[in-house]
């Protein structure tokens, strides 16, 4: 081994210090990890922001450069408001401990980078960072260079469309957003239309619960529920978002809706700003549960469907019998399907035009301890008719393809309507 590859090896983890980052170093450190671990690590940029920063996003795995085969995608954004700022701090954590247990053959991070692909963006908002005041709980810097609140505006902001892209370009399964100012799990949904002004329970509704359960139980204090004086109490450390408050144009809900992807909102600090001698303590408060959120991406059931000539088919409906969702979950251009379910049994229906409606009961068993959801592929039989009047349960608004460029993937176009479809009109259906 020559000293300079050497060098390149141990510099970006020796160099990680716990202290904030500028968004150079942060953008250079992400550089040396990347060219140093090309073997687990593939360095991309998502967009740009307002004043043309790189949103910089690392993917972590044994084959971090595209996407394989019944391995699932999970992702971390962090930073979204700019004055909240220990999420992009622990993601980089994440990234060096990811790395050096993975260097060090330690058994938990192979299995992860064995098993799933990961997604880290430490900082959606780098120019909001660079203006943001280190108050506690003031606002400054919580917007972008245009005084825009990122996670306000899904999906009619330019930059937020930059993360739409990113949704559609890869089939994410499990994500969270990490923010700052209280110390609590929130789920979906943030928005209600309810003439009561009641939460809004959806079909995944015990699976969002368990989620949220996992990273408060598994955190030093957040299931406590009372530990930020600034802040309401929270039951076992988790909350409905829209009992918390109302919040339209999130990027959790839109997530869910669009993107089949379960997205958690993370509030990981009590203050959004605190000291940087604070940072070891919320390292190690949030990393077992930063780990065990990770392996829910192998919850339930993934397979992919293929058609009566044994091709694996996209946009199959794959539908699971009491959750139905706004948008059916389809199959990706790959013929995949993965499906977060607690254990048990479940009846699920798959439809595809030109073949029959198939039906089967799955039991379910628990699969992150396995690092790995049940795997069930289905095999769809032509209609032998020549009438198809198989339904598809396809809805214009929901339906989307992806594209490729010059080898490389990119974000797919929606058919139908567009997306830029208000998230208050789609709401407005939910309850319908």
């Amino acid at each position: 081994m020559s000293s300079l590859f050497l060098l390149l090896f141990l510099t970006p983890a020796s160099m990680l210090e716990f202290r904030y980052h500028t968004n150079q170093e942060m953008e250079q450190y992400l550089l040396q990890v990347n060219a140093s671990n090309p073997d687990i690590t593939h360095l991309y940029s998502i967009g740009q922001s307002v004043l043309g920063r790189e949103l910089w996003v690392l993917a972590l795995s044994v084959r971090p450069r595209s996407h394989t085969v019944s391995i699932p995608e999970f992702k971390y954004v962090a930073n979204m408001h700019g004055n909240e700022v220990v999420g992009r701090e622990l993601m980089l954590q994440l990234v060096d401990d990811l790395v050096r247990g993975y260097r060090n053959n330690e058994s938990w991070s192979m299995q992860l980078l064995n098993s799933s692909r990961i997604h880290i963006l430490p900082t959606m908002n780098p120019d909001g960072f660079d203006v943001a005041d280190t108050h506690c709980q003031f606002s400054q810097g919580r917007w972008n260079h245009n005084n825009v609140d990122l996670n306000r505006n899904f999906p009619t902001l330019s930059l937020v469309r930059a993360v739409m892209d990113w949704l559609k370009t890869e089939s994410f399964v499990l994500s969270a957003n990490l923010h700052g100012g209280a110390l609590v799990a929130n789920y979906p949904y943030d928005n209600s239309n309810g003439a009561d002004g009641r939460s809004q329970r959806h079909p995944d509704n015990d699976v969002f619960v368990h989620l949220a359960k996992v990273y408060s139980h598994n955190h030093a204090s957040m299931h406590q529920g009372n530990v930020c004086q600034d802040s309401r109490p929270f039951l076992d450390g988790i909350t409905n978002g829209y009992q918390w408050y109302p919040l339209p144009g999130g990027m959790q809900d839109y997530n869910y809706i669009w993107a089949q992807c379960l997205e958690l909102t993370l509030e990981v600090s009590c203050c959004k700003f605190p000291p940087a001698d604070q940072l070891p303590v919320l390292w190690t408060d949030n990393r077992k549960s930063l780990l065990a959120f990770m392996k829910q991406v192998h919850l339930g059931v993934k397979g992919r469907v293929f058609d009566g000539s044994g091709v694996p088919v996209q946009n199959a409906v794959v539908e699971v019998k009491g959750r139905r969702n706004l948008c059916p979950f389809r199959t990706d251009r790959h013929g995949e399907y993965y499906r977060l379910l607690l254990p048990g049994n479940y009846s699920f229906t798959v439809t595809y035009p030109g073949h029959e409606v198939l039906t089967a009961t799955l039991n379910v068993p628990y699969g992150p301890d396995q690092f790995s959801a049940m795997k069930h592929d289905f095999l769809l039989q032509r209609i032998a008719t020549t009438t198809d009047k198989t339904p598809t349960n396809a809805t214009p608004t929901c339906n989307h393809t992806l594209q490729q460029v010059g080898g490389a993937t990119v974000g797919p176009t929606w058919s139908g309507s567009a997306v830029g479809l208000s998230l208050v009109v789609m709401l407005r259906t939910l309850m319908d």
